[in-house]
């Protein structure tokens, strides 16, 4: 089966680089947690988890999305922090990390979320909207000698999940189900609680439409169901509509395991090369992403060679920049009888959009709720020239929610909400009583031991500050770059997964057993203690029995030894037959 989906990312005017409000925001903050545990073997023996990250990835914006990975057993396994997207060069990097992902024993769901939080909280910028994707089968495989249990892990993920519900942050899961063994109930109250949504697939060919679907419910837009073909081992045209000279980028994805063949016509009748500058072309072996970067208004057809009796499916998105905005009201308290009238607009970048073709085909609603008794009705808004009116009339003394709501096939927004009072008179503007004035004393000498004693302990207060200053300043002093950990068994010879650990989370000081998600075994590293040091490297004290070893000589670092980057350190344990390498990158 081949799939394709359309997806438009429309700016009304100009984009803007960050939406007024993070929850309207145009760019992504995305994490993508993926279960990479044995059990993965049954569950997505094609790893189509996989291939939903690097979709994920094909499909976010040229420029500006940050995207990181998680993968995750019952530890971390890999680990890539927020990169912004800003060339394909980006993105393939970030494929290939992905293509570079194993799998090992054991499973705990808590783990990757939590750390999927840690890794988009460090990361977030302002304005961008943030949101985590969780594949999985939604199981849990515990290793009997960790003694962990069913509640522990339960507690812990809880405590995630009320993490991202707090944060605004949502979780879309998509469950991986090729043996039938997927836990859909687990998956579902994760997203359900963190306002996400919950997908299951077992193949690649759902796969545009679970990501268009995730994009929409993000980003506040609707899918736009379009004709389905049938491959005939010929080209066949599909016509995509652009609706005007602002959108920024079409998305094109055929999903086929078999050739597919593509041509593209643009709106003047001439054949664009495939690729060529504007049109970029990127493949995985269930897919191919064709992305149209601010391309021509009007009917382009994008010509389809598939293999006979595959059925193509066809999807549409567009993205707007845009934010809905109430304008300010006449007052903040009304009487009961009073009608309160509401105007509404758009905005991109501040700026009212004016042009009449916008609002032409939209359908706006005024939702008043009743803060008393939480009832909410209902007002249908007219379009009055460049934005909606409406009103309402008062009819209780209460308190009042008024949120505007605008709509059309593709795409809705809706106000920040104001509140109103119908139940209180003005606050009051008597001012108390002014104190009496001191009578004036005259004759008395002037106080110079006073001045001179006040002078040295105003002084000495200074020093102070200035000695608490710099010790707070050394106290938060930040992190940069990462280190990379290989936990090696020395008896037996295996090594663990590289670890990536972003240290800018981290403020003035921690210990490396933090980074070793302070697991009992490894508890002597706890006396190790890893500091900023200058010019952005990284400072280690040896406070415990370990033997610490660089290009194999041995490192005294009872007062400290600064790593700069690149550096590659031995820690030999002494309680168990373990060593750890770690070294320090950007």
């Amino acid at each position: 089966m081949a799939a394709i989906c359309i997806m438009l990312l429309w700016s009304a005017f100009m984009p803007s680089v960050f939406a007024a409000d993070a929850d309207e925001g145009t760019k992504l903050d995305a994490v993508l947690v993926v279960d990479v545990s044995n059990s993965m073997n049954d569950s997505d023996r094609n790893k189509i988890g996989n291939e939903a990250m690097k979709m994920f990835t094909d499909m976010s914006s040229l420029q500006g999305d940050k995207i990181g990975v998680v993968a995750y057993t019952d530890q971390i396994v890999r680990e890539k922090a927020l990169l912004k997207m800003n060339s394909e060069q980006d993105k393939e990097e970030l494929k290939s990390f992905i293509d570079q992902l194993t799998r090992g024993p054991y499973t705990d769901i808590s783990v990757g979320l939590k750390e999927g939080l840690k890794v988009l909280q460090s990361g977030k910028e302002p304005g961008h909207s943030p949101l985590i994707v969780l594949m999985a089968d939604g199981n849990n495989d515990f290793n009997p000698s960790s003694g962990r249990t069913s509640e522990q892990a339960d507690k812990d993920l809880a405590a995630a999940v009320k993490t991202a519900k707090d944060n605004g942050i949502p979780i879309y899961t998509i469950g991986l189900n090729a043996d039938g063994s997927l836990n859909k109930d687990a998956l579902a109250k994760i997203a359900s609680e963190t306002n996400g949504k919950s997908f299951v697939t077992s193949t690649a060919d759902t796969l545009p439409q679970i990501l268009s679907e995730i994009f929409a419910s993000h980003m506040k837009l609707k899918v736009i169901p379009m004709k389905n073909i049938v491959a005939n081992g010929e080209f066949q045209e599909v016509v995509v509509t652009i609706p005007n000279a602002n959108v920024l980028e079409a998305n094109i994805s055929v999903m086929s395991g078999k050739p597919v063949e593509l041509q593209l016509i643009d709106p003047a009748g001439k054949q664009k090369a495939i690729p060529s500058e504007g049109v970029t072309l990127s493949k995985s072996k269930t897919y191919s992403l064709l992305k149209l970067a601010k391309p021509a208004s009007g009917d382009w057809k994008l010509k389809v060679k598939g293999v006979s009796q595959d059925k193509i499916d066809i999807n549409l998105i567009f993205n707007y920049d845009l934010q809905l905005v109430m304008a300010p009201l006449t007052a903040k308290t009304y009487k009961v009888g009073d009608t309160v009238k509401v105007q509404s607009y758009f905005e991109d970048n501040g700026q009212k959009q004016t042009g009449a073709d916008l609002y032409k085909n939209m359908k706006a609603t005024l939702l008043i709720t009743d803060m008393d008794t939480l009832k909410t009705e209902q007002a249908q808004m007219s379009v009055a020239g460049a934005g909606f009116e409406g009103s309402f009339e008062i009819k209780d003394k209460h308190r009042y929610q008024i949120v505007v709501k605008a709509e059309d096939s593709s795409f809705f927004r809706e106000t920040k909400p104001v509140e109103i009072s119908a139940g209180g008179g003005a606050a009051s503007t008597a001012q108390p009583p002014a104190a009496p004035e001191e009578p004036k004393e005259e004759g008395k000498p002037f106080p110079w031991l006073t001045v001179v004693l006040g002078s040295v302990g105003l002084l000495a207060l200074i020093a102070a500050a200035i000695l608490l200053m710099a010790y707070m300043r050394k106290k938060n002093k930040g992190f940069v770059g990462q280190v990379m950990i290989e936990i090696h068994d020395e008896d037996t010879g295996e090594k663990s997964n590289p670890q990536f650990k972003k240290l800018n989370a981290f403020k003035g000081s921690f210990r490396l057993h933090q980074l070793l998600q302070l697991a009992p075994e490894l508890a002597e590293t706890d006396k190790i203690v890893l500091l900023p040091g200058p010019h952005d490297s990284l400072v280690i004290q040896n406070k415990s029995g370990c033997l610490i070893e660089k290009a194999g000589r041995a490192l005294d670092a009872a007062k400290g030894k600064e790593l700069k980057k690149n550096d590659r350190i031995k820690i030999s344990l002494q309680n168990v037959q373990k060593s750890i390498y770690m070294e320090y990158i950007d």
